[in-house]
């Protein structure tokens, strides 16, 4: 990252030349914030409704010393072209102070080449994206989740030592996001003495077309795969959980944060285990507040992509506080942010950053889909009432 980091302080000294202020509402009376993430899709809607809760809330407080928070809310479609085209559209917008997104991996990457331009950089704090790529994204990206260095782990302990399988099928989107999946998994799982039996790629915009996924399924049954691992988001794995319950797949079924979603699908997501930063039935009084607020306002639990948007945004909208609008001020507050600034301590624990600009220490937990819900896999699954 050190060449990233000079590229900033280039950028930086040549705004100073130009007699460029960075950008930022100034002194005018609102704060604007862009919101970017593919918001036709389930996860998409979470983040709306967090980004549009949080700012409610932080306006009825009085928002940043008088001066309200205004959010530009664009929908990249969870396509890198796409956010691509939002990118340069908010950098332009001197009135953007800085933008909360992209939430897949594909889209961050993308729109980073963008927000990092040295000349006209722009803070991009990602809610969820997890590729390990965006560590090398550039001096404005950073982001409030867990890489899938986290995620993958964590899944192979869950299924070697929870749940004792052994031999495990890996489907992954050929993309940043599932071969980020597929590589942390693949590590952790065979160096803990499990074997991959298989590892193939598939292309999602062809998962739901019919009898296209049926190939990998029967490979993967007669591998004597006892687990599948999806690395993909939750519209192609349920596409993928339906062919295998309907081809008779009986292993355990299971994957990374990317699978959040799956239990809108009903009875065939039951018992589906998922990797998040985030649950709603964490303890902690402020994640519970927050599940509460967010329950009472959309009749649903948060889900992590919520949780973190919320978490990101008020993040940002603090550190406006400290140190006004200016895009590279802010931009410098937010990297020091658990080593020259305070932690911030949001509804999902504890956010610092390290110098490339992840999340220090996130912890990941693993969900099971129960009752249509993704709880603690830890919990006790409830009883049945006596008749």
């Amino acid at each position: 990252m050190l060449s990233s980091r000079i590229r900033f302080i280039v950028g930086v000294c040549a705004m100073a030349l130009l007699g460029c202020d960075g950008g930022g509402a100034g002194g005018t009376d609102t704060i604007v914030i862009g919101v970017a993430g593919p918001l036709e899709l389930v996860y998409g809607r979470s983040m709306r409704n967090a980004a549009e809760m949080a700012v409610e809330e932080l306006n009825a407080a009085g928002g940043v010393d008088g001066r309200r928070i205004e959010i530009v809310i664009r929908d990249d479609a969870a396509d890198p072209q796409r956010a691509i085209a939002i990118a340069n559209e908010f950098v332009r917008d001197q009135s953007v102070t800085a933008v909360v997104g992209h939430i897949t991996s594909g889209a961050t990457l993308a729109a980073a080449g963008i927000y990092n331009a040295p000349e006209n950089g722009l803070l991009e704090l990602s809610p969820t994206a997890s590729s390990p790529l965006i560590t090398e994204a550039g001096p404005w990206t950073f982001r409030v989740c867990p890489s899938d260095l986290a995620h993958g782990p964590a899944l192979a302990a869950w299924l070697r030592d929870r749940l004792g399988r052994r031999r495990a099928e890996i489907l992954y989107a050929n993309d940043a996001y599932g071969r980020g999946v597929l590589d942390s998994f693949a590590r952790a799982f065979s160096a803990g003495g499990g074997t991959i039996v298989g590892t193939d790629p598939f292309l999602p915009t062809y998962v739901a077309e019919p009898g296209f996924l049926d190939p990998y399924i029967e490979r993967a049954m007669a591998r004597r795969a006892d687990a599948l691992l999806i690395g993909g988001l939750a519209n192609e794995a349920i596409e993928i959980i339906r062919t295998a319950r309907r081809m008779g797949f009986t292993g355990a079924i299971l994957g990374a944060d990317g699978l959040l979603g799956v239990e809108e699908a009903g009875e065939i997501s039951e018992g589906i285990y998922v990797s998040a930063p985030f649950l709603p039935d964490m303890p902690a009084p402020a994640t519970q507040q927050f599940v509460a607020r967010y329950r009472e306002r959309h009749g649903t639990a948060p889900d992590a992509y919520a949780a973190l948007t919320y978490d990101a945004l008020r993040l940002i909208v603090k550190g406006i506080g400290e140190v006004g609008s200016d895009r590279a001020a802010i931009r410098e507050w937010v990297e020091g942010v658990g080593r020259e600034n305070e932690a911030y301590s949001g509804v999902t624990g504890r956010i610092a950053f390290d110098a490339n600009g992840d999340a220090e220490g996130k912890p990941v937990v693993i969900g099971v889909v129960r009752g249509g819900s993704i709880v603690s896999a830890t919990a006790p699954a409830p009883t049945a009432a006596a008749p």
